[in-house]
């Protein structure tokens, strides 16, 4: 399509308009900020392509709206989720994501989180508010360490690589198993429970589908070594929060990196903030200072595909979910 009719639903929408407009110079673009004005500003632009990014503006996110656009085509996702937008009709609309993205900063998050841990930076921090030096303090080493990845997507090997470098060993679980780089053995997901006895570190990077909500619950928190580490970078809903609650209070694991939950954002009444053995982040591990410009980069870069007739990438399947 030579000129599509574009529009971009994104909270940071001057910065998106100046890489679209950068980059196809020629098309009609109209920007939206908020969820409320969407629906007028799909009726009045009749858009053939959305940009759309998933934020907060205090309303609910518009997405009848989104999947009901008469003529709309194709609908290009900013982040890697799409279970905001439950199902849609393959045969009228492609949907595609930026998966891959952000995948080296959450793999940072998660060896930074892991090192947080195992350097026992909180209590150092307490020892210098304190100005007390303690003669017998110790560090921990993370090499030899087994890691557990609950899924291989990009994160979940960007995780592996890295893993890998500081001389961790690494498994894996994914849904379809097949030799995987920087990972010493792959198995499929059916096999969690019996992995998750000898692992020190899990780190949950699969997406919120129905078969991986409560995937992490009492029977994988049962199975964890009390020295065990969790990393969940994933999505709200694939760890049980109840069993994981459970876990840290009575210390049956040793703690906990969580960007991720069932309601975001974490209600200041929620018990998890009051866990000195969690990290509570706020859903930011891909959110670096040059993540919205990655993101519209690659949707400009599919819009070039698109208008010259080529297939696009990443395009996410309803049924998978990714």
């Amino acid at each position: 399509m030579n000129a599509p009719r574009v529009l971009l639903h994104t909270n940071a929408l001057d910065e998106a308009m100046d890489v679209v407009k950068a980059a196809h110079t020629d098309l009609d673009v109209v920007g939206c900020a908020s969820h409320t004005d969407l629906s007028v500003q799909i009726e009045s632009h009749r858009p053939d392509v959305i940009y759309g990014v998933r934020f907060d503006d205090g309303s609910a996110f518009p997405r009848d709206a989104l999947l009901a656009a008469p003529g709309l085509k194709w609908l290009a996702v900013g982040g890697s989720g799409t279970d905001h937008l439950g199902h849609w009709d393959t045969d009228r609309l492609d949907v595609t994501n930026t998966a891959g993205i952000a995948a080296d900063m959450m793999a940072q998050y998660t060896l930074g989180t892991l090192l947080s841990f195992t350097l026992d930076l909180p209590r150092f921090r307490e020892l210098q508010r304190a100005r007390e030096w303690d003669r017998g303090a110790m560090v921990e080493s993370i090499e030899d360490k087994r890691v557990l990845i609950v899924g291989l997507g990009h994160t979940g090997r960007a995780v592996a690589a890295r893993c890998k470098a500081l001389g961790l060993a690494v498994t894996g679980v994914r849904a379809q198993p097949c030799a995987t780089e920087h990972v010493d053995a792959v198995h499929p997901t059916e096999a969690l429970l019996g992995l998750i006895p000898e692992a020190d570190v899990i780190v949950v990077c699969v997406p919120r589908l129905p078969q991986t909500l409560g995937l992490i619950g009492p029977a994988a928190f049962g199975a964890m070594k009390r020295s065990a580490i969790l990393i969940d970078v994933s999505r709200g809903g694939v760890t049980d929060e109840a069993a994981l609650l459970e876990a840290l209070t009575e210390r049956r694991i040793r703690g906990a990196a969580l960007d991720v939950f069932a309601t975001e954002p974490l209600p200041r009444d929620h018990p998890l903030w009051a866990c000195n053995n969690a990290i509570v982040t706020p859903h930011c591990s891909s959110v670096s200072a040059d993540w919205s410009r990655k993101s519209v980069q690659h949707f400009c870069d599919n819009l070039a595909r698109f208008r010259s007739g080529e297939p696009l990438t990443n395009v996410v399947d309803p049924v998978r979910g990714y």
